[in-house]
């Protein structure tokens, strides 16, 4: 798929089946992530790929936080609905707060950027996908479960699989009118 193609016609997708990404797509999507921008080459991110028995770990995980938060019921739920998916991929920003050159948001944005790339990657592999946060990824099990240190913050919940549908619409064409200006 053509690069432009790509991103113009890029959307979430949460219908999503079996297949996901195998092992050597799942490098080539990698790989990808680690060309985003990246100030000091710091690679300021980890990905936690969660299949298989994985997603019943990061159920439980989920509605632990849930309960720890004091999430309502609507959000408790959604646990199950990300867990019924075929892959997930959890993106971690490795912050490193004493690094003068590459302030913290500097590297927050790389972490972003890596998520994306994910996306993208995925995308033009034929895989749909969605990145999704929500109040649980603070929860103190799952952060524990994910090895996050003080500084970390889990910035991701990518759910990726095959599209059981494609969606009914094209998205519409922003007018960039009101988000751009020149100098």
């Amino acid at each position: 798929m053509d690069t432009l193609e790509l991103l113009l016609h890029r959307r979430s997708n949460k219908k999503l089946t079996h297949p996901a990404p195998n092992a050597e797509q799942l490098a080539q999507i990698f790989q990808a992530a680690f060309r985003a921008p990246d100030h000091g080459k710091l690679q300021p991110y980890r990905f936690i790929v969660i299949e298989g028995e994985g997603l019943k770990r990061l159920e439980v995980l989920l509605k632990a936080a849930a309960q720890e938060l004091n999430l309502d019921e609507k959000q408790a739920a959604k646990a199950e609905k990300i867990c019924g998916q075929p892959m997930v991929i959890a993106v971690v920003a490795k912050i490193d707060k004493t690094i003068e050159k590459v302030p913290a948001w500097e590297q927050m944005l790389t972490a972003g950027c890596a998520t994306y790339s994910i996306q993208l990657a995925a995308q033009n592999l034929g895989f749909d996908n969605v990145w999704i946060t929500g109040k649980w990824v603070d929860g103190s099990a799952l952060r524990q479960a994910f090895e996050c240190g003080a500084t970390d913050k889990v910035i991701a919940l990518i759910m990726l699989g095959t599209a059981k549908s494609q969606p009914d619409k094209e998205p519409k064409p922003v007018n960039p009118d009101k988000f751009v200006r020149y100098l």
